[in-house]
Parts: structure tokens; sequence; C-alpha cells
């Protein structure tokens, strides 16, 4: 019984669950219209509903309404926006807002040919009390007003902003490789990240889309005002036809019915056009400009008193002139020169505080000023010196305020510590009487390191596949790779990055060659305070292990050895706690500085390792084959730290070949591989490879990690 009870009840459920499904509840319907774009969508088909189904006289109010009411909010949107990327989606709402009056002219056209004999108030209130308001009682009236707002419209402000969009879509393309270029060098730079750069280039794709699409939302406005003039003409014919020939009114009455329902439904749709388009008008003008519109106008028009006192001036001539209204002349004349008094004392004071603070800024520099050097401060040494000749001042003090250089040395100490782990000391910039004047050099603990020339006013440019540069400038080297180069001037910039070269700025040529002199030279730049900083600076746990290991094993002097062997072949310092637990084993077999760098060396693996891996994901080598192991392994004499390399000249030099045979080889095959020797002799073979390739990493068998993935490439 139970059975079959519950056997008859199991479909019924089903159906009622289907039949809630199928009739939604108020909930869900608010639900949907919270949604934006299911609101959007259904906002966009109620539009082109309009064009299909007739509307009542009231809905086709409420409907003008909203029109006037979303034209105005652009036009105030437009005002307020600081940049024109802010209403990126104008060209959007403008074909929306198009659409909207188009469709409503259609509605209205269809109500006022059907129901256009009952009365002026056929198809609303809103068209007769813009029919009654502008005509006046006479149609004639009307229709000229209505014929001038077109006009002012069609030829006045959409063509001119038409025309503005035009010529800014073109030449926001025409400049974005040269921005493209700019955000990729301050990149390389270091003067922004990655996020900042691929904010800018976002930005700058939003501009060219936005001034392209301004460009073609433009031709939406042109369109609405011929289809305007062409309603409104179709409207008066066909009322006048239909109010006489069907209705059987008179001539007269179908003229005055017909006539004021057309002109006030073209003065309906034409206003919000109008709006608009002088919305378009402000929004594609303030390129350039930043901040809202109203600011922006006061601030430039109150920078010149002297043309507001000029205008003033004017105005009373022009009310002096006999039959001319005095008073909106002198009232007029009046407000322009109070304008102009207040914005020229506005100036004057903010002159006179310039002055007053610059004046301050002296007397607190003289205050701090020694009244006498002593000699203690001859004995002070730069770590790090740029000498300038005097037409590269303009590096550190442009005329338009800009410090680029010094920014770039900014940039390039906090990269530096992130690369090497330590921070570079503070590099002082001078100017030298004796250098040439587009000369400059990089001094090391005030020991010339490099040295170069630079044009401020022009770019260096280089090809990639290293070819003649064919552009008109001066032929010179590049300064850190000693690469062919060329100076040329600014205007050529644009046609240089064209054809694909590599242009580059003063700034960071210079910028560049000082990271290749650090590179060169950062093992005498860590002294013994910047050792024990970075050993203050460490965590609590790995605290102890100093304080286990200083003094009682090795000293601090013993660790900053360790440490400029390590930078001397580009290793980072960065991972010090490592280093630190590689220095504590070493000092249980060894006091010799060289034995425990190899020891951390081998620590130090996984990271020597992944600096060296290429695109593909493995360790490039050249392996040193067993008879020169032999050989540098039977020249080594001397034991411990008297051990030393004893091969002969001309041994050496067969060896030096050797090794550039192979590396060349390599290069050919785009490869940068690694020098693979024994662990014994690996510090005799860099001493050797190092004088003639310094950047080549040689590496022993113990510093291969385990799970690295190899490829041989050659062998020497």
């Amino acid at each position: 019984m139970s059975d079959a009870t519950a056997g008859s009840e199991t479909p019924q459920a089903p159906a009622v669950a289907r039949l809630a499904i199928h009739i939604p509840s108020l909930n869900d319907i608010l639900q949907t219209a919270r949604r934006g774009d299911i609101a959007l969508a259904i906002g966009v088909m109620t539009i082109l509903m309009i064009l299909i189904l007739p509307l009542p006289a009231w809905m086709l109010d409420m409907a003008l309404s909203i029109s006037i009411t979303l034209s105005v909010l652009i036009l105030m949107t437009s005002l307020f926006i600081q940049t024109p990327l802010e209403f990126s989606s104008f060209p959007t709402v403008l074909l929306i807002a198009t659409m909207l009056r188009l469709s409503l002219n259609l509605a209205s056209t269809r109500l006022i040919l059907s129901h256009g004999h009952e009365g002026t108030a056929a198809a609303g209130h809103v068209i007769e009390a813009f029919g009654n308001f502008v005509m006046g009682g006479n149609f004639v009236i009307g229709i000229i007003v209505y014929a001038i707002l077109l006009i002012v419209n069609f030829i006045v402000i959409t063509k001119g902003s038409g025309r503005i969009a035009e010529v800014a879509a073109r030449f926001t393309l025409d400049a974005m490789p040269g921005k493209q270029m700019a955000i990729d060098a301050d990149l390389s730079a270091g003067l922004i990240d990655e996020k900042v750069a691929k904010q800018r280039r976002k930005d700058l794709e939003d501009e060219s889309s936005f001034f392209g699409a301004m460009d073609g939302a433009s031709k939406f406005v042109r369109g609405d005002a011929i289809a305007g003039l062409m309603i409104t003409f179709i409207n008066v014919c066909a009322g006048i036809v239909i109010g006489v020939m069907q209705q059987g009114i008179t001539l007269a009455e179908a003229g005055h019915s017909y006539t004021l329902l057309t002109v006030g439904d073209g003065l309906v749709t034409q206003i919000p056009a109008l709006i608009v388009s002088v919305a378009a008008g402000l929004l594609v003008s303030k390129a350039g400009v930043s901040g809202a519109a109203d600011k922006a106008l006061l601030k430039q028009f109150s920078g010149y008193p002297k043309a507001l006192g000029m205008s003033s001036a004017v105005m009373i001539a022009l009310s002096l002139l006999p039959g001319m209204p005095t008073i909106p002349f002198l009232s007029l004349a009046a407000a322009a020169g109070l304008l102009a008094m207040f914005a020229e004392r506005g100036h004057r004071e903010a002159a006179q505080a310039e002055v007053t603070s610059t004046a301050v800024a002296a007397a607190e520099a003289q205050a701090a000023a020694p009244k006498e050097e002593h000699a203690t401060d001859l004995l002070k040494m730069d770590d790090l010196r740029i000498e300038l000749g005097y037409a590269l001042l303009t590096l550190i003090n442009g005329p338009d305020g800009t410090d680029r250089l010094t920014e770039q040395i900014r940039a390039l100490r906090r990269q530096f510590a992130a690369d090497m782990g330590f921070v570079m000391p503070r590099c002082r910039l001078l100017d030298n009487v004796t250098l040439a004047s587009n000369e400059y050099v990089i001094k090391v603990k005030e020991v010339e390191s490099g040295r170069g020339i630079l044009f401020p006013t022009q770019f260096m440019v280089m090809d990639p596949d290293g070819r003649p540069i064919e552009l008109p400038g001066t032929h010179t080297t590049e300064p850190t790779f000693g690469l062919p180069a060329t100076w040329i001037d600014a205007g050529l910039k644009e046609e240089a990055a064209i054809r694909g070269l590599t242009v580059v700025d003063p700034a960071t040529v210079l910028s560049t060659h000082l990271t290749e002199v650090l590179k060169a030279n950062v093992a005498d730049l860590i002294s013994y305070a910047d050792v024990q900083k970075l050993l203050n600076d460490m965590s609590k746990e790995q605290r102890k292990l100093v304080d286990d290991m200083v003094p009682g094993q090795i000293n601090v002097s013993g660790i900053q050895r360790v440490l400029q062997a390590l930078l001397t072949e580009r290793i980072s310092i960065r991972d010090l706690a490592t280093i630190l637990e590689g220095i504590a084993e070493a000092v249980g077999f060894t006091r010799s500085v060289q034995g425990i760098a190899e020891h951390v060396r081998m620590r130090l693996s996984r990271q020597l390792c992944a600096a060296n891996l290429s695109m593909q994901g493995f360790l490039p080598l050249i392996s040193l084959s067993p008879a020169w192991e032999l050989a540098f392994a039977e020249s080594i004499v001397g034991e411990g730290d008297e051990r030393h390399l004893a091969m002969a000249p001309s041994k050496l030099g067969e060896f030096v070949n050797a090794v550039r045979h192979a590396f060349e080889e390599a290069a050919q095959l785009g490869e940068i591989p690694v020098l693979l020797t024994s662990p014994g002799i690996r510090t005799h073979v860099r001493s050797i490879v190092e004088r003639f390739r310094p950047s080549t990493v040689v590496m022993s068998q113990a510093e291969v990690h385990p799970r690295v993935k190899l490829k041989t490439v050659g062998q020497v």
C-alpha cells in the first residue's frame, strides 16, 4: 500500500518543480535587472523594438525625457573628466544615443502622421511644448530656428570635431612606435618596473583605439543630422497630404498642426543631438590638456593678465562708439579688468614667493657650507665618481628641469643591489674643465676605469646585426662594448626606429657604461663596513651562525676576502646565509681564502647553474680535454697557499688559441657556454681565461648541480 502511494506521488513533484522554474518570481526579475550586461542588452533591444512597434504618447514623452537627460549627462561628464581616456566608452555611448534618437524620431513620425489631425498634442506633450515655445505661434520661425540648429550641428560642430578626431588619430598612430620605444628604454634603464610598463603600453593602445573610434563615431552625428532633416521634410509634406486628402481638414489647419508637430519633434531630437555633438567636440579637443575643463580654461586664460587688460580696453572703446549700448560693454570691461588685476597680483606673489624660497635655500646652503676647507677633507676618496665635460652638464641639470642621469643612477643602484646582493656606493657627479666638452670619465676609487664621448642633444643608434649605419651623423664606437655606432639628430629618431635600429639616449649610454664598469670592479667596492652591515642586517636566527664563527674561526676581514673572491667572478652574494654556512664548513679543514671560496661555490651550485642556463633550460658546456687537464695538473707547483701555475708561455698561447676557437664555434651555434674543468685546476684556468675573456664563466665539475640538464657544445 505504502509502495503504491509513493509511486503515485513521485511523478507529481517534478511537474511542480518544472512549473516553478518556468514562472520567474519578482526576486528573480530584480536580480536580473541588477546585472549590467543583461540590462544593457535589454535596453538595446528595446531601442530596436521601438523601430517596429508603435508607442503611445505618454510613453513617447518618457522616452524623449530620457534622451534629453542622457545627452545632458554625456555633456557634463565630458566637462568634468581629467583626460579623454576616462570616457573611452564615448563612441559606444554615442552610437546608443544616436540609435535612441532615431528610433524616437520614427515613433513620433508614426504618431504625427496617424493622429496629427486631432491636434497639437497628438505626439505627446513634450513635442507640443517644444513646438509652441520655439515657434511662438509662427511655424515659419520654427522652421528657420530648426534649420539653423541643423546647420550649427552639421557644418560647425560635427565637422570640426570630426576633423580634430581624424588628425589626432593619425598623429597618435604615427607616434606610437616612438612612445613604445621610450617605454622599453625606461624599463631597460630600471626607471619603471614591468607592471608600470605594462600599464603604460595599455594606456598607449587605449589612446590609439579611442581616437580611431572617435574618428568614425563623428560620422554617427553627421548621419543623424542628415536623417533628421529628411525626416522633417517627409513629415511636413506627408502630414499635409494625409490631413487634407484623408482626414478632410483644411490646408491651413493641416499646415499649422503638422508643421508644429514636425518642428517640435525635430527640435526635441536635434537639441540632444547638438548637446552630444558639443560633448564630442570637447572630448576630442581636450587631447593634451589634463584636468577638468573649467580649471584648465581658467588657468590658461588667467596666465596672461596683459591679454585680459587689452580686452578690457577694447570693450571700453566699443562702449564709447555712437549708438552702442554702454552698460553691457562697460560691465564686461570692468569684469575683465578685475580679473586681469587679480591675475597680475597672483603672478607677482608667486614670483616673490619663488625668489624668497630661493634666497632662503641659498642662505641655508651658505650657512651649512664649511667656512674653511680642512686638510683632512683632502684625504677623503670617492669610491665611485663620474666627471663630465661642461657640455654634458645638461644631463644632470637640463633646461626643462629634468635630471635623467641621476634618476638612472638611482635605478641602477636598486638593480645592482637586487643582482649582486649589496648596495653600491653613492656615485658623485662632478664637472671637469680639463676634459673635452663632450667627454666623460668614470673613476673607481679615483682611478680611471672608463671613458667616452656623448652628444647630449643627439641619440646613439646601433644596428643589432652589426651592419653600418646609413643615416647621416657622427660615426663612433659604443664605449661599453666597442660596437660601431652613430650619433644622429633627434629629428631622425623615428626614422631610425622604423629601420629597426637600436636608439639610445645619452644618459642611457653613460648608465650602461657605468653598469659594466661596476661589474668589472665590483670586488673593489665592497668594504669592511659593507660586510659588517650585511652581517648586522641578518635575521636573528642567522645571527647565531655569525656569532659562532666570528671571531673564533674567521674574522670579518676573512669573510670580506671570500665575498670579494665570489664577486670577482660576478657571483651574487645575496644568498648570504648559504655563503656563511659554506664558510663555516670550510674553515674546519682549510684557512686558505681561495679554498674557502671554492667550497662556497660548491654550496652555491644551484645558483651558479641557474645564472648560466640557456633559454631552452639546459646548461651549455665546453669541457677541458683530458690532455689539457693533465697539462695544467702537472704545471701546478708549490703547496697550500703557495700553489701557482708554472706553464710554459708557448703552451699558454696554445691554450688561449684553443679556448678562443672553441667559444667562437659555440657562438656561431647561438650558445653562450661555460668552461668546465676539474676542481683542482679551476682557479688556475680562470686566472688565464679572465685575461682575454673576462666575462666567460669557468666552473668545476663539483659545481654542477645534479638536477641540471647538460649540453656539451664543444671541447678544448
